[in-house]
């Protein structure tokens, strides 16, 4: 992975929302994105992120996930969310490894496909203030609670 400005250079070169803060995730070895972080930078604080398929299962998220909320303690971000759909349990280990909670879980009828999705909600607080998980998705959805 090359330096964190070199590899949000070439993030927000090509990708990035001038509201979120994304970086590209590289490879130590050759600086080649393989995937990418994102954090939104106002509520929920949405952490998001994605690999190619060929990396899956080394912990190169996870490294790279937890290098962003340790980033985002630094810039004074008090609490990140992430959702998760059921179907994608990996990533909810991936939250769980980072030290997220699981807060709730919502249906969604998702877009842009149209398809019904139940979303499991996970938080961090950063600033190691307590409080109640971030309420806008089980606002809109309605919620519930799994045991898991």
């Amino acid at each position: 992975m090359g330096t964190e400005a070199e590899a949000r250079a070439f993030y927000e070169s090509r990708w990035a929302e001038p509201e979120d803060a994304a970086l590209a995730v590289c490879l130590k070895a050759d600086d080649v994105p393989v995937g990418y972080v994102t954090l939104s930078m106002e509520p929920p604080y949405d952490l998001g992120y994605g690999l190619r398929e060929p990396f899956w299962h080394r912990g190169i998220v996870s490294e790279a996930a937890q290098a962003r909320l340790e980033r985002a303690r630094r810039d004074g971000i008090p609490y990140v969310t992430a959702t998760h759909d059921v179907e994608n349990p990996r990533s909810g280990a991936v939250m769980r490894r980072i030290g997220m909670r699981y807060a709730y879980s919502y249906r969604e009828q998702w877009q842009p496909k149209d398809v019904p999705v139940i979303f499991r909600m996970y938080q961090i607080n950063l600033d190691g203030v307590p409080r109640a998980p971030y309420a806008g998705y089980r606002e809109v959805h309605g919620s519930f609670v799994e045991a898991l």
